[in-house]
């Protein structure tokens, strides 16, 4: 080839790799721009729905009476439902149905759902926020998306950016809510497209709660011993127990909320029942550890003190609340279950209850979610990198154990987890 020829291939090949290089900056442009927007708004919202949430919380506790009041609360919760039209809630699983593009996520879920779970945890029922944040995210980015006229396909990266968002601000943990929105739509794939935008709306709402002083959480580091022979069994078996355990929680969730609609058709009957009910059975623990989140709980599992049958009944309150439609989600609550549990263990076997009541959280966390990723991340976040290895043990035992069974019914299980097989296919109820 002469040099005129090697001249005309290197213009060529300039002005293609230029222009694909330009393509590349304008779209890293475009979704930063709407990440940095996305984060902001749904950061705002869900940092005012973790404030109320903390008020609520905090007024509850300090008046034990408002525990009287939640029969009325739902009555409240299903007739707010009634009036904006929207009876068939379907919840989180509505978010993960509109990524699949099977539905749309109505922008009236996001006052819905805040005002509803704030009731919930005012009056005491057992619930967690992360759910309701995901909701509350999701339909605030939906209609962003409406607003930049997006096509559908960006929109459904909107949503996720929103999901991210709002979890990163409620919960506080940044680096675990961008990649769970990625990981929890389909198992086996993640919508790394969605990467960097779901990174950016992350840090960003997360610095925004801070902020205002409603994120950090309060989870300490955890000294953790050398991983030896002897705990990485113990850690395999508590494992492997945690993932049966976050089977029987999910099909208990879901039976319960079978039998009531087998029985109690009415949904005022049905909510004001299980509403005296979680009153009923609050007076007769004689405690208060079992209504709202249960954090104080986790916190002095994650000390090395818990009952032995913390577990069961927080399993019997998230049921019976979440299930007869009580609104507020289900991952605080698998953290209550996996670290009461975990420190149980512990306490049984002698060792450490504050590490095996950690281990216990991640390890219920990925077997309710079957979200690997995202819980090495947030055991990272939530205790420091001291734990590493036992979480990583803990995460693919439970992961694996889990099988195919799952919180969201619009979970849909893309690849299996034993062979390198396609399913696609809905998870386990």
């Amino acid at each position: 080839m002469n040099i005129d020829g090697s001249k005309k291939v290197a213009k060529k090949f300039v002005h293609a790799y230029s222009h694909k290089a330009i393509h590349h900056v304008v779209k890293f442009l475009k979704w930063t721009a709407i990440s940095v927007i996305t984060g902001l708004v749904v950061g705002a919202f869900s940092t005012f729905f973790a404030f109320c949430m903390n008020v609520a919380t905090e007024y509850r506790m300090a008046n034990d009476y408002m525990i009287c009041f939640l029969p009325l609360a739902g009555i409240v919760t299903i007739f707010l439902y009634s009036v904006f039209n929207y009876k068939n809630d379907k919840g989180t699983n509505l978010v993960l149905s509109t990524i699949h593009a099977k539905s749309e996520l109505p922008f009236k879920m996001a006052p819905l759902i805040f005002i509803t779970t704030v009731l919930t945890h005012l009056f005491g029922g057992s619930a967690g926020r992360e759910g309701a944040a995901l909701q509350l995210g999701g339909s605030i980015a939906n209609q962003l998306a409406r607003w930049f006229r997006l096509d559908d396909a960006d929109k459904r990266v909107v949503v996720l950016c929103g999901m991210s968002a709002a979890f990163s601000a409620v919960f506080g943990t940044p680096m675990a809510a961008a990649l769970f929105s990625l990981e929890v739509v389909s198992i086996g794939i993640m919508y790394y497209a969605a990467l960097v935008p779901c990174v950016f709306s992350s840090l960003i709402a997360v610095n925004f709660a801070v902020g205002f002083g409603v994120s950090e959480s309060d989870f300490k580091v955890l000294s953790f011993p050398k991983i030896t022979i002897l705990n990485s069994v113990e850690t395999v078996v508590l494992s492997f127990l945690c993932a049966m355990l976050s089977i029987v929680f999910i099909i208990i969730m879901h039976r319960t909320g079978d039998l009531f609609r087998k029985y109690l058709k009415n949904p005022y009957v049905r909510i004001a029942i299980a509403g005296s009910a979680i009153v009923i059975l609050t007076f007769l623990t004689g405690s208060r550890d079992y209504n709202g989140t249960g954090m104080t709980v986790i916190f002095r599992a994650l000390n090395g003190e818990a009952v032995w049958y913390a577990f069961i009944l927080k399993i019997v309150f998230t049921a019976i609340t979440i299930e007869a439609g009580f609104r507020g989600g289900e991952i605080v609550p698998s953290f209550f279950i996996g670290a009461t549990f975990g420190c149980c263990f512990g306490q049984l076997i002698g060792f450490s209850p504050s590490v095996c009541a950690a281990v216990g959280l991640i390890s219920m966390f990925c077997g309710v979610t079957n979200c690997p990723i995202t819980s090495v991340l947030l055991s990272f976040e939530l205790f420091g990198a001291g734990g590493i290895p036992y979480f990583m043990i803990c995460v693919a035992v439970s992961y694996f154990m889990s099988g195919y069974y799952g919180l969201y019914k619009e979970q849909t299980i893309v690849y299996s987890k034993y062979r390198t097989k396609f399913l696609n296919r809905k998870t386990r109820q």
